[in-house]
């Protein structure tokens, strides 16, 4: 029987959907961080449950020849990053094997169709244009970092291997001003303090936003610190205060105040620019976001006369990109200051087939239906929880002939595909792209189109 403290000698079988490594004894899952399939080690058992158990690397007996040393000095303690001791080619067949292995999961049908290999990056690092860090204090000294794995404990950190030197060079900035002008940072025991995120955003140019969450409204040398950091950083071109009163773990509140700057950025993919907001979303990895579209793109088929919803359209990145070959599109999205974004947006890139509509999927889609504006071809591309039951009924109601699917989750994926399927839809490609180097995440691209029916023969019946 398998208990506590207990030490154990296994070799790492599998990693799982964290990318935890994954042994059996006496066929008892045990699940290991940090390590990779191959690695036989010795291990500690620091946890029992009922299914299975954790344990921690006391010894690594024999090492996978996928393991390597990780290039960050705060891997082992970050939870920004799960897989830096893997290398990235392995990371990548890791990767596919977590779609298929949830498409199996969910028994959708993938006869004849098999998963194309993980589209990588030539060169996996700093590739993030948002980076989200807590601010606390240490020992009396103010840390700004990345969460410690599995807690909301602040790791302090000089830089990160995974997004911009300019962003890093902000962060060591205003961490120095922090002490200078004697800025508390918030505390979540006592609910004092003022600062309590920073939130770094860049585009293609390494310009920055840098956003400084706040638990209220004023804090002392608000002015100094401004004027401090846009002299010392010169990459910086817009300052926001985000106000957060709430004491929770949700990094921004719903108020902005610009401090220095018009309180956007603006990005761009190929020829389209794009202008952002504190809150609106963009693809983190600007990169491998033009290989996800133009995958995208291509899978959808379109020609002019499409009508294309997209759904969940966030800023209208692919709205305007499908735009150019379709007679009409549709965005829809929740969040009110991306569709004023969007909107902008489609302005300023003198686009005006596109129609973005402000309010939740599954309310504007049976709108849109009962209308009769139907696509023909709809390209979604929700949030890690997946679309919402509603939005996929609408979608099969409207009986499209091609569904492009952009998820960053391949659990809610797989989910969706299985309730396509049992509307009438086939799994036609799968691409699954590396938006996250060193982490588990992955993001997929497919392409389902509607089943053909089989009409029956006169003399058959």
């Amino acid at each position: 029987m398998l208990e506590k403290g207990q030490i154990k000698e296994v070799e790492i079988i599998d990693l799982n959907y964290t990318g935890k490594g994954v042994a059996k004894i006496d066929n008892f899952v045990v699940f290991i961080e940090n390590a990779i399939e191959g690695d036989l080690v010795e291990i500690e058992i620091i946890e029992k449950k009922k299914n299975f158990a954790i344990g921690k690397i006391s010894k690594i007996i024999k090492a996978s020849k996928n393991r390597i040393e990780p290039s960050c000095e705060y891997f082992y303690d970050c939870g920004g990053c799960q897989l830096m001791h893997m290398d990235y080619n392995a990371q990548l067949v890791y990767k596919k094997n977590r779609v298929i292995s949830e498409f199996k999961r969910a028994s959708v049908n993938m006869e004849k169709l098999s998963v194309n290999d993980t589209i990588g990056m030539e060169n996996p690092f700093k590739y993030r244009n948002k980076t989200a860090f807590s601010v606390a204090k240490i020992k009396n000294q103010v840390a700004i970092g990345p969460y410690e794995d599995g807690t909301y404990s602040t790791v302090d950190i000089m830089g990160c291997m995974i997004q911009s030197e300019e962003a890093n060079k902000a962060v060591r900035c205003f961490k120095k001003l922090m002490v200078k002008y004697n800025i508390e940072s918030y505390n979540k025991k006592t609910g004092t303090g003022t600062v309590k995120h920073i939130v770094i955003r860049n585009n293609i140019q390494n310009e920055l936003m840098f956003i400084i969450v706040t638990s209220k409204y004023d804090f002392p040398n608000k002015d100094s610190i401004v004027n401090d950091l846009k002299s010392q950083v010169k990459e910086i071109k817009t300052i926001v205060q985000n106000i957060n009163s709430k004491n929770t773990n949700i990094v921004m509140g719903y108020r902005n105040i610009t401090l220095f700057g018009d309180g956007t950025i603006t990005d761009s993919i190929k020829d389209l620019t794009f202008s952002i907001s504190p809150e609106t979303f963009f693809q983190v990895n600007s990169q491998q976001t033009e290989k996800l579209f133009d995958t995208a793109i291509e899978y959808a088929n379109l020609n002019k006369d499409d009508i294309c919803f997209d759904i969940y359209c966030g800023i209208g990145t692919i709205s305007l990109m499908a735009a150019k070959y379709v007679k009409k599109v549709y965005g829809v999205e929740i969040v009110e200051q991306s569709v004023v974004n969007a909107k902008e947006n489609a302005k300023s890139n003198h686009i005006s087939n596109v129609e973005f509509l402000y309010g939740s999927a599954e309310k504007i889609l049976p709108e849109l239906y009962n209308k009769s504006i139907i696509a023909n071809v709809v390209i979604v591309d929700p949030p890690r929880k997946g679309c919402e039951k509603e939005v996929i009924d609408s979608i099969i109601n409207m009986a499209p002939e091609r569904i492009v699917y952009v998820s960053c989750n391949p659990s809610t994926l797989a989910r969706d595909v299985k309730l396509l399927e049992l509307g009438g839809y086939h799994l036609v490609k799968i691409q699954p792209v590396d938006m996250f180097p060193w982490t588990y995440h992955v993001e997929t691209v497919l392409l389902m189109e509607k089943k053909e029916v089989e009409i029956q023969d006169s003399n058959d019946l």
